[in-house]
């Protein structure tokens, strides 16, 4: 039988974090994008790897690649996004917070995505319905929840200090630090980690449409019914854009309060 989208997702994002553990520590050729950008020969071996399992299975089906662009036949109106190492940053100083994304658009939807942790060898997978994360050949079905009041914040960004930087503001808050603890990852591991209870939420700034970096993590949070919106609470890939993932309604009202500079509403009313 065909190998399904779901599976192969799974494939393809095992076989790219195979990669990033095997070139960890070593010496890395880099490859400078711009603006302090830049890519590793792991990116790009883990990425090819990747491009191999897609292709074999799916030859017909359009691949965009962070560092290959886009390629492939095109001829199904399916687009495979791969992200083969987010967090290049952190792997190149001997940092072991990465992940591996690869997702299945078809048209507007998210049909199949796994987010593979290279060191925990676990991957997070959706299939667009039920979010799991596979760890030793067993699946355990994710399950968000704001208990460890984690809350990454993604401060990557061209000018962290522009006054249109959204994500920024609740950290300057001191009310945050009463209800959370920031976290600053710099990895979209994190958005997966929402999904499965070990982060209460998510914030970034940003246009994510089609994002190799976002698409994974948003499937797997809306598939395991995580809030997911826009910065400014807007329907996803609208208005100002950006992303608020929070593990249920009143974490994310309250991080829409602390964006907006709004009062908070005490913690479970």
């Amino acid at each position: 039988m065909p190998m399904t989208d779901r599976d192969l997702a799974i494939t393809a994002a095992r076989a790219g974090a195979a990669v990033v553990r095997s070139r960890y520590g070593t010496s890395l050729a880099r490859v400078e994008k711009g603006g302090g950008d830049f890519a590793t020969a792991a990116d790009l071996e883990a990425e090819q790897a990747i491009l191999d399992v897609l292709r074999a299975a799916r030859p017909d089906d359009t691949v965009v690649g962070e560092e290959s662009g886009r390629g492939g036949a095109g001829t199904t109106g399916r687009v495979w996004l791969v992200d083969p190492l987010c967090g290049t940053a952190n792997y190149a100083s001997r940092g072991m917070l990465v992940a591996v994304n690869v997702a299945l658009r078809a048209g507007t939807r998210t049909v199949a995505a796994a987010c593979a942790d290279p060191f925990a060898d676990e991957v997070f997978w959706t299939d667009g319905t039920r979010a799991c994360v596979r760890h030793s050949g067993v699946d355990e079905p994710l399950t968000p929840s704001a208990g460890t009041r984690l809350v990454d914040v993604n401060l990557d960004s061209p000018d962290p200090y522009d006054p249109a930087f959204r994500a920024r503001r609740p950290i300057a808050d001191p009310r945050f630090l009463e209800r959370f603890r920031p976290r600053v990852v710099s990895t979209t591991l994190a958005v997966a980690w929402v999904a499965a209870g070990r982060r209460a939420a998510y914030v970034t700034d940003g246009d994510l449409r089609d994002s190799v970096h976002f698409t994974s993590g948003i499937a797997l949070c809306e598939a395991a019914g995580c809030v997911v919106t826009g910065i400014d609470g807007q329907p996803l890939h609208t208005g100002a854009g950006g992303l608020v993932v929070a593990a249920d309604e009143e974490t994310h009202t309250a991080l829409l309060a602390l964006l907006d500079g709004q009062p908070l509403a005490a913690p479970g009313r």
